[in-house]
């Protein structure tokens, strides 16, 4: 086997393992922290720039660096996911992290190079001179990489106006500029001051532009796992059920205090009146459709009334686990009143929703029972903007519309507007 087909291999591999680890500990954030994911993000750090100035290898189309085609861009494209999922001001953290640990770290350099060394083994000689070259290596990068994460975030957003329905293909678009932008950037410092020939540039763009290849397609895995699979990493483990035993009370007054339902957990009504109109403003404006789904519980009052009031809390604190459990991370659900909930999908257009509304469906109808063993049901009703309104309460009165169109045609349906005569 060549040679440059054996890195190649090797290359993928690495790319493969780096991604899919670092997006399962994106996926479980909120059982094992954002912290995990930050730390993991910001350790590969020093080997990235490392590798990125002196370790190159033989590829099918030129000669590059595994710590700028897989590390740094697995690294903006996480950031990128990052962002999808939570917001901009969580993704400066690391960022703003990573910045500050490299100047200080610059910093150390510079005086650790007027420390006398005791000689305590013969065959490892410190080198300051090389650590703060590669401080103000990792500096530059950081400043760069601030610079593409906003980049690639404007330029994303900005895309949606034109591709609103393919998420990947602005994955793929925004990050094939910002790639190019960076290497631009990082490689003419590396040209000057390292003396990197000007031939490596083109390579290593090259190497670039198919890690994102790489990447765009896991990022699609991706997502087709966590919309037809909603079910992916939902049971809860032991150590859910002990932290509700352990925390419970502390819980409940967090929630309470931060605009949360204390029963289901989901955000409450207030909570939805206060975020929903200027996150589907932000939507609407951005070119991006946002979506609503409005939904009720078949026939709760009966539960509450052969069950018992206790029973009838436990069907909604269930329900909402299982929604929560089947929504994306930037898709929020609201405790609307009694047995109603709203789940707001941004970016979302019409008929993506309806299918997600229909998953909701099913998943409460096959997960939920009531004690005599009869399926739980719900009714949805969806509406989408702009077509059905610019405006929060234009379309949660389209939502509310559907709702009751939906429960009055034999319940445990999804009513969208082609159904509303």
């Amino acid at each position: 086997m060549p040679v440059s087909v054996h890195n190649l291999l090797l290359l993928v591999t690495e790319a493969i393992i780096y991604f899919s680890v670092m997006v399962a500990l994106l996926h479980f954030r909120r059982r094992l922290g954002l912290g995990v994911f930050l730390t993991a993000l910001g350790v590969m750090h020093f080997l990235e720039t490392y590798l990125a100035a002196v370790f190159y290898v033989e590829l099918p189309f030129g000669t590059a660096s595994p710590g700028s085609s897989v590390l740094f861009a697995g690294k903006l494209m996480l950031i990128l996911m990052l962002y999808i999922r939570e917001d901009a001001a969580t993704v400066r953290q690391p960022i703003y992290g990573l910045f500050i640990g490299n100047l200080v770290m610059v910093a150390m350099a510079f005086i650790l190079q007027y420390q006398v060394v005791a000689g305590v083994s013969s065959g490892a000689v410190p080198d300051a001179g090389f650590l703060k070259e590669m401080g103000w290596l990792m500096l530059w990068g950081t400043t760069l990489l601030y610079v593409d994460s906003l980049g690639i975030i404007l330029l994303y957003e900005r895309l949606g106006r034109r591709f609103p329905r393919s998420s990947v293909l602005r994955f793929v678009i925004a990050g094939a500029i910002m790639l190019t932008f960076d290497q631009v950037g990082f490689f003419s410092v590396l040209h000057v001051f390292l003396g990197v020939p000007v031939a490596v540039f083109w390579d290593g763009w090259a190497a670039k532009i198919f890690a994102l290849i790489l990447y765009s397609v896991l990022y699609a895995g991706d997502l087709y796992l966590r919309h037809a699979k909603p079910a992916f990493g939902t049971s809860r483990p032991l150590a859910d059920i002990f932290g509700d035993l352990t925390f419970r009370e502390r819980y409940e007054n967090l929630l309470a205090k931060s605009g949360r339902d204390s029963l289901t957990g989901a955000f409450d009504r207030n909570r939805l009146e206060e975020d929903s109109p200027a996150l589907i403003n932000h939507c609407l404006h951005s070119g991006a459709p946002v979506s609503l789904v409005m939904l009720d519980v078949d026939h709760f009052k009966l539960v509450n009334d052969r069950f018992g009031h206790i029973e009838g809390d436990r069907v909604l604190r269930v329900m909402a686990e299982q929604l929560q459990a089947a929504l994306r991370a930037e898709d929020s659900l609201y405790r609307f009143g009694g047995e109603e909930f709203v789940v707001v999908l941004p970016r979302v257009g019409h008929e993506e929703a309806m299918a997600l509304a229909e998953r909701l469906r099913q998943t409460v109808e096959s997960r939920l029972s009531t004690p005599d063993g009869k399926a739980v049901t719900i009714s949805c009703g969806v509406a989408t903007g702009p077509a059905d309104g610019q405006a929060f309460h234009d379309l949660m009165l389209r939502a509310d519309e559907r709702l009751y169109f939906a429960k009055g045609n034999g319940r445990n349906r999804v009513c969208g507007r082609e159904m509303v005569p």
